[in-house]
């Protein structure tokens, strides 16, 4: 799978002023962490976003936001968003913005 330089570019600049994020090759694409915990990725089919478990029935509700499927199976609490989505920055900054009060949450890694 090709990496989708645009989107990584985006998002990096998203998350450039935020504090504790990492960057790495995963997934195919290129994934950022949140004090070591997974909290997106870009890969050329979508922005993926960990919005956790029973915290993503409001992003599946928008055209473009579908659950995130790996190897045949639904990773729940994860969205892949299409290239309208992400490419709107007000939506993308409110999933990031969801995304990381979710990963936050979480201990650190």
């Amino acid at each position: 799978m090709t990496r989708d330089r645009g989107l990584e570019e985006l998002l990096s600049d998203d998350l450039r002023s935020e504090q504790d994020i990492a960057e790495k090759a995963m997934f195919g694409g290129w994934a950022w962490l949140a004090n070591g915990n997974l909290l997106c990725g870009a890969r050329e089919d979508g922005m993926l976003v960990r919005l956790g478990k029973d915290n993503d029935g409001w992003a599946l509700q928008l055209p473009g936001i579908v659950p995130m499927v790996s190897r045949g199976r639904r990773m729940h609490g994860w969205v892949r968003a299409a290239s309208e989505v992400y490419g709107n920055d007000a939506l993308r900054q409110k999933l990031l913005n969801s995304a990381l009060t979710f990963v936050r949450s979480l201990p650190a890694k």
